[in-house]
């Protein structure tokens, strides 16, 4: 036989047929699209490379649609080539398993839309006010803002917007999740009037709306947060806030090394753009530790008097 009729009767049957007319029968359960199993007693062939190979798991046999003739049975190669050329033109009984089609992309303003923002009494609401202890004050003007969103399973939604407000992603914070939008970009969270001159950077929306709680929700201060990182986007963003005219620096980072790092950047920033700058470090890892710390003094100090 010549080389070109064997390459066309490989591409003409595939391993499949050799075996369904062996009486093999395919394992749906344990068989995926890109490898099927057959059965035959206790003997197990593996069909893969879209029915073009296979190999044996209890042994070292594998090969093509020929060496699978000769594992089952046939004399030599002339005797393989015959039983795979007898089957051209047999059509296989299994499940074909097709592709699934991959659901259509969900843009980032769609989800957001999708998603409620946090009432009182909801699973966010409360992660935020009784786990966090964020004022609900504060919750009040994130929600108006329209920076909050009910995320998964009592999680938050915290929208990172471009200076224009053009959603590009969000924090994931949660009881047991902490993440960002798939898809999405950082950029920066923004509480409070976003013409203030003060502008305090944290590294996560929990820490910004804390920082908020702290200071009573200064009047002068726009509240952000880069998302835990800090992107070429981020970077430009900062850099846009501080070219408007009297616009001072808050480097409110976390109370380690990393918090010094991202706080020596802002302060760089700062110093090209010739504009006040200043270092708020939290007292003890990050501004929401600061917060419960506070609220868990002002509880005992009322308990206290009114005991």
């Amino acid at each position: 036989m010549e080389k070109k009729d064997i390459e066309e009767l490989r591409a003409k049957v595939g391993c499949a047929a050799v075996l369904e007319k062996e009486a093999w029968k395919i394992d749906l359960k344990e068989s995926t699209r890109r490898a099927l199993k057959y059965r035959r007693d206790a003997n197990i062939i593996i069909v893969i490379h879209d029915g073009r190979g296979w190999f044996d798991p209890l042994s070292p046999a594998k090969g093509d649609v020929f060496d699978l003739a000769e594992h089952l049975g046939a004399r030599g190669f002339p005797e393989a080539c015959n039983r795979v050329a007898a089957l051209v033109g047999f059509v296989p009984t299994m499940p074909v398993w097709k592709r699934e089609a991959k659901p259509a992309a969900v843009s980032i303003a769609d989800r957001w839309a999708y998603r409620t923002a946090p009432r009182p009494g909801s699973a966010t609401w409360r992660y935020l006010a009784e786990e966090r202890g964020i004022p609900e004050t504060i919750i009040e003007v994130a929600v108006r803002q329209d920076v909050l969103r009910e995320g998964p399973h009592g999680s938050m939604w915290a929208a990172h917007r471009r200076t224009d407000g053009a959603l590009l992603g969000w924090e994931e914070r949660g009881p047991r999740w902490r993440g960002f939008a798939s898809g999405g970009a950082k950029e920066l969270f923004r509480l409070g009037p976003s013409a203030a001159p003060r502008v305090c950077i944290t590294e996560a929306a929990i820490d910004a709306m804390s920082l908020a709680a702290i200071e009573v929700l200064r009047p002068d201060t726009l509240y952000v947060s880069t998302g835990g990182g800090w992107s070429p986007a981020t970077d430009e963003a900062i850099r846009s806030l501080v070219r408007r005219d009297n616009t001072r620096l808050v480097a409110a980072t976390d109370n380690n090394r990393q918090g010094d790092v991202y706080a020596d950047r802002i302060r760089e920033i700062a110093a090209e753009a010739t504009a006040l700058y200043a270092r708020s470090c939290p007292r003890a890892g990050d501004w929401n530790e600061d917060l419960r710390f506070l609220l868990a003094r002002f509880a005992a100090e009322l308990l206290a008097a009114t005991g």
